[in-house]
């Protein structure tokens, strides 16, 4: 089966799935309305399931927010760059770290357990440090040179051997001259500090392309091919990373990745996974926009603690062997990067993970030049996001069919986690917000019914114990906080604490309201082929206030 989004007309079967989740998303909310005209008590037992089950998902959420952050600390300060070097004698660094086996050091037994079988396998089937290459591949629009340049800095900053580091930077002919002349600029200043360092420019106009990353990372990495055959290096030996160019990795990320890359016995069928933190701008961006990155890095980190859910988000690195044999990216698509855990799934006939690494790199949350430009550029990025629903069908056709090559429970499990997710972010919100209300207002003899008279008591009283939640994300969101900037007052941090109450807002303005823009337009066959990039800005280059003349 072709493991490429069709292009043109799709088949019945394809169409059908393309509509499912607007169907189950508006169907949830339609069901409400109809029960409560139908039989107000069904309604309401109806609406008390949906929130039950959201309740208990808090509890589970908040578990593994709590554990996921503890896990990102305690990992992030261990000295990855020493874990690294001692994978190049393997027997030797065993012997000499065996003594120190009682020491309370985190993840020690493992890696003592990784040397042990380094050291007793055949030579080869491990490789060493010294053998193994990073590549990252860093795609950009029409980005200015002050937010691009942090990023690189911050590479340079970690704590991985440079010289063994090849960095694609892969911009756009259609963002025109200036990022080309941004291209050449960075080429120029950052182009000794690696092993190569080169700007690639992906053409506007290839055939059979959505107007999106997928294409633009792709045609980096087939120039990436080859530039590897020229210098002979194998690639089972080149492990790639596709970076944004506002991320900042964390000091020890390289060494992290390429640490866990060797160890892995099947490494060409896995993909790894950083925790994504929108956290780089968060003391400039206007409080909706905090909320909702906020909000999103709570969810990376959670993600990260349920390995059988990760999927591939934003930076990921996947080893060259595998991108080669892939033809890369999907170029019809433009959720390229959760959409490669589902091509990567089947092409390797459901033997495929992703593994996770518990170190941030650090994104920016959305900040335009204008705050109006602001609240329309995160609708814009939410709604890409959402159209993750795309999936969908993709999935569907590959797991419903005779010809499917991967286990049918284990493919149909992903596929229900998969339309739960996005029903559940369109629909569940609102359901929650404005349900209790729904049977009372479109019924008179509901009032009659003390269950559904008490409906919104009961369900007010379970939002305030899910509060309890959302105080755990507050506390826990100051700790995520970078330092606050000199620029801003001790007054910033109240503003930090209040703007939880847009908490509810922000769920069904932006998030509900994003995802069923993007199903409906599935439904009706209006596919998103175009990659609208979110704009980036430095924070010191945002328009000055006007001061007021007295």
């Amino acid at each position: 089966m072709d493991n490429e989004i069709p292009l043109g007309k799709r088949t019945r079967k394809y169409r059908f799935f393309e509509r499912v989740p607007a169907i189950v998303s508006y169907g949830a909310i339609i069901a409400l309305v109809v029960l409560s005209i139908v039989s107000p008590v069904l309604a309401a037992a109806y609406l008390l399931v949906v929130i039950l089950s959201m309740f208990i998902k808090i509890f589970g959420i908040t578990y593994h927010m709590i554990v996921g952050r503890s896990r990102m600390d305690k990992v992030s300060v261990l000295n990855w760059s020493k874990r690294l070097a001692d994978l190049e004698d393997p027997t030797a660094s065993y012997d000499r770290l065996s003594s120190r086996r009682g020491l309370n050091e985190v993840g020690l037994s493992q890696h003592l357990e990784n040397l042990r079988l380094m050291a007793a396998a055949e030579d080869g089937f491990f490789p060493k440090p010294s053998q193994v290459y990073n590549a990252l591949i860093i795609p950009a629009y029409n980005e200015p040179y002050d937010v691009i340049e942090p990023a690189l800095r911050s590479v340079i900053d970690t704590t991985y051997d440079k010289k063994r580091m090849i960095v694609v930077f892969a911009y756009e002919e259609r963002g025109g001259k200036d990022i080309k002349e941004t291209a050449e600029r960075l080429k120029k200043e950052f182009g000794s500090h690696f092993y190569a360092f080169e700007a690639v420019e992906h053409p506007k106009g290839i055939p059979d392309e959505v107007v999106g990353k997928g294409g633009n990372i792709t045609y980096s990495g087939r120039w990436l091919q080859e530039y590897l055959v020229q210098q002979d290096i194998p690639f089972k030996d080149v492990i790639v990373t596709t970076m944004d160019c506002d991320n900042k990795p964390h000091k020890s990320y390289f060494d992290y990745l390429t640490y866990e890359y060797i160890v892995r016995e099947d490494r060409k069928h896995l993909s790894y996974q950083p925790v994504c933190l929108f956290t780089n701008n968060i003391w400039d961006v206007p409080a909706p926009m905090r909320v909702i990155a906020t909000g999103n890095s709570f969810w990376n980190i959670i993600s990260s603690m349920r390995p059988h859910a990760l999927r591939n988000f934003a930076s990921h690195a996947q080893p060259m062997d595998a991108l080669v044999e892939m033809d890369f990216w999907s170029v019809r698509t433009i959720v390229e990067d959760g959409h490669q855990y589902w091509r990567s799934y089947f092409h390797f006939g459901g033997n495929y993970e992703v593994v996770p690494l518990h170190v941030p790199i650090y994104q920016d949350a959305v900040l335009s030049s204008s705050y109006k430009k602001t609240l329309k550029a995160q609708f814009v990025q939410l709604r890409r996001w959402a159209y993750g629903a795309s999936d969908v069908p993709f999935v569907a056709v590959r797991v419903f069919s005779r010809q499917r090559n991967v286990p049918f429970w284990a493919g149909f499990t992903r596929f229900v986690r998969l339309l739960d997710g996005h029903v559940t972010l369109a629909c569940v919100s609102i359901l929650v917000a404005f349900g209790g209300w729904v049977p009372l207002i479109l019924n008179g003899e509901a009032a009659r019914s003390v269950a559904v008279h008490q409906l919104p008591d009961i369900v007010s009283l379970l939002q305030r114990i899910a509060m309890i939640g959302l105080a755990v994300a507050i506390f826990m969101s100051f700790k995520l906080l970078p330092s606050k900037p000199e620029r801003y007052k001790k007054s910033r941090n109240i503003l930090m604490l209040l703007q939880w109450v847009l908490m509810p807002v922000t769920a069904i303005v932006y998030n509900s309201a994003a995802a069923f823009y993007s199903q409906t337009r599935l439904f009706f066959g209006r596919y998103l082929d175009r990659f609208d990039v979110t704009e980036k800005i430095a924070a010191d280059k945002l328009p000055k206030p006007r001061k007021k003349k007295r």
